[in-house]
């Protein structure tokens, strides 16, 4: 035996001897002695505060080194002892509480604050108070697991672990953990008790479950270290929990004591395996949790976490971690029930602890402590060993030059809008596809089907079902008779079911049997999708899944979830996921089937797109300066770029009156955007199917026009608005009298056989009208100087042309060829027969021809008397659908994966070919300004294509920075007048914001 040996030898014999000699004294408390050692320990005599996982020039050591030894040799006993415990601190309550906290900050020199729940301003007040009444500055911990918000209102969410478990991209992860992290120190915080290392192997653990990262080690370890590397990058100390590993129980430890059954091999080979890998990457601290282990602690019912065999046999020596180490919150019954305040204090800091969380009773766990120092339970050196570590961290956190937190802006800082554009991530890269029978998913072909949705569960589905809206015609379906429901859904082609339940970790996710019962009985009844926004265990009580065509996990209900789901159902991204736990012999882990991604729009964060949202958010004052200044009541307002929707508002009303808002599923009359929207790329098949070329002469397209002085104008020339056409005539004003009022000779009140199209309420114009319009257009005379000048004659020319060629009216070809394939189920003709009148913005108080106010019915004259179809207007649309024909563009003929047109097609009509002539026009597209004056903000490129409408509307895309930008408003309500939006460049301003926000 060594001498240093013997020495020690003979102090635990000299100890033993004076233990059993001393006496209690009365009202001191009585010591439990069960956590002598038997061996030396290494730990205490080792050079352990020097040597683990913290790297730091020699310099820098040096220099904490002495301030932790400075510190230390300037501290009483009583504040030694203080900074062994980390007390519970909650800014949602009363002033006694706070009071009470002060005291032990002041009067037991407590080393550290767990704060739980509250809101982030009254906390970071707190913090701030008491840390300028502790005389060693303190550790400020918090339960971050999914973020603050596990613990803080007005603080964000991201995804759980089990969530997590799904992704397959470490570096989101670890992204994660940087805006924790960064979200940590914001608020004044050193410690994240996080991640959770345990290895969820029972479905029925109550308490960890979607807390956990899954059921494989592998997965576990992988995801807590890019998390640990995020956070820690950012100066906060991660925590793993909850050592020796709570996956596989059943009860809740803050009620009960749970058993783990398994061996101590088993142990050191899988729940062992995530911590021995985060030690590797320098984990700064452990969690001890309150668990009856018999393969670790002989003792029967010995809670692990003060057990000497737990925490310094095997995670201090076996596993050689050298880090911080705290307790579970001593409170918890599982600790509580052991031993009473002060013995479980004692117990725990005799086992290896070096911070004890959650005291119940600090100032009788202070005097349980001072006894056994003085008894000689606890050394010296053992309270040294963990007091100088404890101020090691406060250096290394920068605690000795700690500044007050700044309560300015902190909520907007903790909820910065890059905490969106991860969450898009995160939930796009874990949604899990299990099963895609017969490729039901994405669902194409849009116009072949007819899709139902039916929830179950009794959460929220707002996001998902209005997402599921914007790609195609979606009905809500709902009835408590099971017959009755499937009378109902017996005309539709699929049945979207989504599972919706509580985005609360421990509230229950499962089926109820009702549930299961409805569930299965659409299975059998219909080709269904299903979308469980649920923890992936409540699939378990499933049992059958034969039925089911479709099976997506979309883990959580929360927003985003529910909206990329919806994303991924109609294909703007693909199922990347894969099954953290198993749910069956088809269903295990790491199962998840990858699915088609379709060239359709999604719905993303600006800066995942390069965008800068500040910017963009510049585009409010301008839209609020136009109706403020009465340029119009209100607008919808989109942008996206690069194949994803990053800006989608309305702003204002449908008319100067309260009450009446602008949404995004209002539609507004596009005046001349029809041209785009609807006749050109009706047009632009008939050019790719080599029916009409550049040179095809007016005359060989409609013999109407052929001896007429427009019959060798070219169709390039015709689409240009370089054909000396005149620009419009008024063509209602020979149908009305001196006052306005429509003539008997032209219009009746009520449709007839001879008087059905209809112009407005109660007024239907004479059905032979249309042939009156082309004649008219047919004998106008020319212009007398050949140069640009938009026409509207040119579309309505189109219109004749495109019917006469197919046999088909306009509006039945633009439903079949594009409307109703694109998913675009918002854009149409005469909107008041399928939309609420309410939905509608009104464009004008009509004074001079239809005498009433213009709502629902095309605001162009000329259109109105075709119907409400013409080639030049009458669409309605809202924003959203128009940027779906502009992305088509954008395409070149491709969305949704299927090519409509050519790409050459789209690449000659987005041509020029005037301009060295000094005309601007392609093919039926505007194009930028050449000069000063022109549709854009002149920052658009060359290649950039659109049109602008006179009710103050604009579509713009641009193939180089990859963006549509679409602007709808209503500014000839309540009568055009002077076009001030136009003539204070709202539209430009807004599109130089957008392209201004461009970062990369």
């Amino acid at each position: 035996m060594k001498n240093t040996d013997i020495r020690i030898y003979i102090l635990y014999v000299l100890f033993f001897f004076v233990a059993s000699c001393s006496t209690t004294k009365k009202n001191e408390p009585k010591v439990k002695l069960t956590q002598i050692p038997t061996v030396v320990d290494e730990y205490l005599v080792d050079n352990s505060l020097d040597t683990d996982t913290i790297q730091e020039p020699i310099a820098l050591f040096t220099e904490r080194k002495k301030w932790v030894d400075s510190i230390y040799s300037n501290m009483t006993f009583d504040e030694r002892l203080g900074q062994l415990f980390m007390v519970a601190a909650y800014s949602n309550k009363d002033k006694a509480h706070e009071n009470a906290i002060e005291k032990l900050v002041v009067e037991s020199k407590v080393g550290g604050l767990i704060f739980f729940q509250g809101g982030p301003v009254r906390q970071a007040k707190l913090i701030n108070r008491f840390q300028a009444r502790a005389k060693t500055p303190l550790f400020i911990g918090n339960d971050a697991e999914w973020g603050l918000s596990m613990r803080l209102d007005s603080t964000y969410a991201y995804p759980y672990n089990m969530t997590l478990g799904a992704v397959q991209d470490m570096k989101l992860i670890e992204k994660m953990g940087v805006q924790i992290g960064r979200q940590s120190k914001r608020l004044g915080i050193q410690f994240n008790f996080g991640p959770v290392l345990d290895i969820n192997t029972n479905p029925n653990n109550p308490i960890i479950g979607f807390r956990s990262f899954g059921e494989d080690k592998y997965n576990v370890a992988t995801r807590a270290i890019a998390l640990l590397k995020g956070m820690q990058h950012q100066g906060i100390f991660a925590t793993g929990k909850h050592f020796p590993g709570h996956g596989d129980t059943e009860v809740d430890s803050h009620k009960g004591l749970p058993t783990i059954t398994f061996s101590k091999e088993r142990l050191d080979v899988m729940e062992f395996y995530p911590y021995k890998q985060m030690f590797k990457e320098g984990l700064s601290s452990v969690m001890v949790a309150h668990l009856n282990v018999p393969s670790l602690e002989s003792r029967s019912n010995y809670p692990s976490s003060i057990s000497y065999n737990v925490v310094t046999s095997v995670l201090k020596k076996e596993l050689g971690f050298k880090g911080l180490i705290f307790t579970d919150a001593l409170n918890m019954k599982a600790a509580s029930n052991y031993l009473k305040p002060g013995e479980i204090d004692l117990e725990a800091f005799l086992a290896g602890n070096d911070i004890l969380l959650f005291p119940e009773n600090v100032p009788l766990a202070i005097q349980t402590l001072t006894k056994a120092y003085q008894d000689s339970l606890v050394s010296e050196k053992r309270l040294a060993y963990s007091v100088k570590k404890i101020l090691k961290y406060k250096y290394i956190a920068g605690l000795n030059k700690f500044k007050p937190i700044v309560i300015d802006n902190l909520v907007s800082d903790l909820n910065e809008t890059k905490n969106d554009a991860l969450q898009y991530e995160l939930y796009e890269s874990a949604l899990t596809v299990l099963k895609n029978e017969e490729t039901i998913l994405p669902i194409k072909e849009l116009q072949n089907e007819k899709i139902a949705y039916v929830k179950i569960g009794d959460a929220t589905n707002s996001s998902f079902i209005s997402t599921l809206k914007k790609y195609t015609e979606v009905t809500e379906v709902s009835d408590s008779n099971l017959d009755s429901l499937q009378l109902k859904l017996n005309k539709f082609t699929k049945v979207i079911v989504g599972y919706h339940t509580s985005n609360t970790p421990f509230k229950n996710y499962k089926f109820s049997n009702s549930e299961l019962a409805k569930l299965d009985f659409l299975a059998k009844n219909n080709k269904v999708i299903v979308a469980a926004f649920a923890n992936p265990y409540s699939l378990l009580t499933v049992k059958d899944f034969s039925g089911i065509e479709g099976l997506i996990v979309s883990y959580q209900n929360s927003t985003i979830a529910q909206e990329v789901t919806a994303e991924l159902i109609f294909g703007a991204i693909a199922a990347k996921g894969k099954l953290p736990v198993t749910l069956t012999t088809d269903f295990n882990t790491n199962a998840g089937l990858p699915t088609e991604k379709l060239n359709v729009l999604g719905f993303t964060a600006a800066e995942n797109v390069g965008m800068n949202p500040l910017i963009l958010s510049k585009i409010e004052s301008v839209a609020q300066k136009a109706i403020n200044g009465k340029m119009t009541p209100g607008m919808q307002i989109l942008v996206a770029r690069k194949g994803k929707v990053i800006y989608q508002k309305s702003f204002g009303s449908l008319t100067y009156e309260k009450g009446s808002k602008v949404s995004n599923n209002d539609l507004y009359d596009v005046a001349s955007l029809t041209k785009i929207v609807s006749t050109l790329p009706n047009v632009m098949l008939q050019y790719d199917q080599q029916k009409v070329n550049m040179e095809t002469t007016l005359g060989a397209m409609l013999p109407i026009f052929k001896n007429s002085n427009k019959g060798n104008i070219s169709f390039k020339e015709l689409l240009s608005h370089y054909a000396r056409l005149q620009p419009w005539m008024p063509f209602y004003k020979a149908t009305v009298d001196k006052n306005g009022s429509p003539l008997e000779k032209y219009y009746k009140k009520t449709a007839d056989a001879q008087f059905s199209t209809k112009v407005a309420d109660s007024l239907f114009l004479r059905n032979d009208y249309h042939d009156t319009i082309i004649k008219l257009i047919a004998q106008s005379s020319l212009l007398a100087q050949k140069k640009y000048k938009y026409s509207d004659f040119t579309f309505i020319i189109l219109k004749e042309y495109l019917e006469k060629t197919t046999g088909k009216k306009l509006d039945e070809l633009s439903t079949e060829n594009f409307f109703k394939p694109l998913g675009a189920n918002n854009t149409m003709y005469n909107p008041l027969q399928r939309v609420a009148k309410d939905r509608i913005a009104p464009t004008e108080i009509d004074t001079y021809f239809r005498q009433q106010t213009i709502q629902g019915y095309v605001h162009d004259m000329g259109a109105a008397m075709e119907g409400g179809v013409g080639g030049h207007a009458g669409i309605f649309s809202n924003s959203l659908d128009v940027a779906k024909i502009m992305q088509l563009y954008l395409q070149k003929g491709n969305y949704g994966n299927k090519q409509y047109f050519s790409e050459k097609t789209f690449n000659d009509f987005n041509t020029c070919y005037f301009c060295e002539e000094g005309n601007r026009r392609g093919v039926g597209f505007d194009k930028p300004q050449l000069g000063d004056k022109g549709p854009t903000c002149g920052c658009a490129s060359m290649t950039s294509f659109g049109h602008t409408g006179f009710t103050g509307t604009m579509a713009w895309a641009d193939p180089e920075t990859e963006i549509v930008y679409v602007f709808l408003s209503n500014r000839t309500f309540p009568a055009d007048g002077t076009n001030k939006l136009s003539r204070e460049n709202i539209r430009e301003d807004i599109q130089e914001i957008i392209y201004n926000a461009i970062e990369k």
